[in-house]
């Protein structure tokens, strides 16, 4: 006899804002050259078992790494590339051969007083309750904080 496996999908859109006292040609920077990112991007203390960073509009990033004794795996393309301005990028998130969702995300840079304003607005499709929407946003909030943190 088959066992059934109940499917799900959850749909969801968040936003998270920043606001970095930098130029928006510095925070763009952090996020396009692999050596910037490398600073902020994933867990410090766990280096990526293998990281490939082919930033340009078709390109891929794959990144995967262990954390909390399983493997994580970002799979994405680059859809959009305004320089200083704008980034786009589809991905597949998995945790131990599992997809937990796929998404696409845009990243805004506009400049404000304050420095550069950036706008992080992902839509994702969630799959069978591996993940919650809430903690995904969570987590992009903690990865645009250690992008922060990167940039002083």
């Amino acid at each position: 006899m088959t066992e059934l496996t109940t499917r799900s999908v959850e749909h969801a859109t968040f936003v998270v804002e920043r606001v970095y006292p930098v130029s928006r040609e510095r925070v763009y920077k952090a996020m396009s050259s692999k050596e910037q990112k490398a600073k902020w991007f994933g867990d410090p203390s766990t280096p990526p078992t293998q990281w490939d960073f082919d930033f340009r509009e078709g390109g891929r990033e794959y990144e995967s790494s262990e954390f909390q004794g399983e493997l994580h795996t970002f799979d994405a393309v680059y859809l959009d590339i305004v320089e200083n301005e704008r980034i786009s990028w589809a991905y597949n998130l998995f945790v131990s051969g599992v997809k937990l969702s796929s998404s696409f995300t845009v990243v805004e840079l506009t400049t404000v007083p304050e420095g550069t304003k950036l706008t992080f607005t992902e839509t994702g499709a969630f799959f069978d309750g591996h993940e919650k929407p809430a903690l995904r946003e969570e987590g992009t909030g903690w990865i645009l904080d250690a992008l922060g943190e990167s940039l002083t």
